[in-house]
């Protein structure tokens, strides 16, 4: 009996001592995954905004050298990616930076698009056409109409030079394209006071425009200025940045919704509170499960779904583990059902500041995970890599 007691007493103790130990070490793991996760973070948002201005002042002096060209128009950059989200997972990230291109006066872009059924992956061809211009020529007189001008011989080569130089039978060619930016960009830097502190490579690229900027302390920063066309106003675009299953033609695009990403991400930061652990959440789910079947781009749908079902004050940074709970039990419904949602497809929970083409609004949900209903193989890997997390 007093044996029985005496463990007793000792299965009491140990179970306190658990009982209090318990939160305090749930605390101190969630204070140290925000202490190695949260302060490269506040690091990369500012070297954000040194590359987002060093790019402006790249395309301002590219703006310079074209001036009077009938070529491109180059908008200002707008950054994309996990590095612009704010939880890029790699020690040394690529900065991606996207282009706007408009037409020159005297020409329009006109969007082929597939099928309905392949948003938002579908791929399109950008088609260059010549618009008369007769109306403002007779009323303003600073432009001639390349269309209509037949008069002037050379008022027409000079009107076709888009068409003759960076097109392929009247589509937009991206490796035409990216060419004559990278050739711009390489005497633009000239321009440029960083160009005598910095030393800049324009590295081999068909469809972008890859740098590499060193400074004196060898330290160096890896961009990419990527180029798309702009569907109406939304934050969807068709960019010259390549799919996983490759692109054979140079005048393909491929649909991308990388903006409307950045704006979701850009709202909700203003909405979450000032410690929010989100994406804290979602750069140690990325580094828990890089080289598994599960991309970073899944979990980053999952981490969107969550931010638009738990409430802004559900973030705080003391929320963490039930957040990673609450991702995890997301996560494990999804492959039970074997169906994830494309976040911005269908979805009456985006919102509305995130302006979308109607046909995305107007869309059924496209499930992700369609793979893992087809391939008995990728699902017994998915259901085994999820039970080691």
């Amino acid at each position: 009996d007093s044996d029985e007691a005496e463990n007793s007493t000792d299965s009491s103790s140990s179970s306190s001592e658990e009982e209090e130990e318990g939160p305090i070490n749930e605390w101190d793991l969630g204070r140290f995954l925000m202490q190695q996760m949260q302060l490269p973070v506040v690091h990369l948002a500012s070297t954000c905004k040194v590359v987002e201005t060093l790019v402006e002042n790249l395309l301002h002096a590219c703006h310079v050298i074209t001036l009077g060209t009938a070529l491109l128009h180059l908008e200002p950059c707008i950054g994309v990616g996990s590095a612009f989200e704010g939880w890029s997972p790699h020690g040394d990230p690529v900065y991606s930076l996207l282009v706007p291109l408009k037409p020159p006066t005297g020409h329009c872009f006109h969007t082929e698009l597939g099928a309905a059924g392949e948003l938002p992956a579908r791929r399109g061809h950008v088609r260059v056409e010549l618009e008369c211009m007769c109306s403002r020529q007779r009323l303003l007189g600073d432009v001639q109409c390349f269309l209509h001008h037949a008069e002037d011989e050379q008022g027409r080569d000079q009107g076709s030079y888009l068409l003759q130089y960076l097109c392929s039978h009247s589509y937009l060619d991206i490796e035409k394209t990216a060419r004559w930016l990278q050739l711009i960009v390489t005497n633009a830097w000239l321009l440029l006071p960083a160009s005598h502190r910095c030393h800049l490579i324009v590295l081999p690229s068909l469809r972008s425009c890859k740098l590499c900027l060193e400074n004196v302390s060898r330290k160096t920063l890896s961009i990419e200025i990527l180029f798309g066309v702009q569907q109406g106003d939304s934050g969807v675009f068709l960019t010259s940045k390549e799919a996983e299953a490759g692109i054979s033609s140079s005048t393909t695009w491929q649909e991308s919704c990388a903006v409307a990403e950045v704006l979701f991400f850009r709202l909700m930061a203003k909405q979450a509170p000032r410690d929010s652990c989100h994406l804290t959440c979602l750069k140690i789910f990325a580094h828990l499960l890089e080289g598994t079947g599960f991309s970073s781009d899944c979990l980053k749908t999952i981490l969107m779904h969550l931010l638009t079902v738990t409430p802004p004050s559900g973030w705080h940074r003391a929320d963490l583990l039930e957040r990673m709970e609450e991702f995890l039990q997301y996560l494990q419904h999804c492959l039970e059902e074997k169906q994830l949602h494309h976040f911005f497809l269908g979805n009456e929970r985006v919102p509305r500041e995130v302006l979308l083409p109607l046909d995305f609004r107007m869309a059924n949900p496209l499930n992700l995970f369609q793979h893992l209903q087809q391939e008995p193989e990728a699902y017994a890997q998915a259901l085994q890599e999820f039970g080691e997390l």
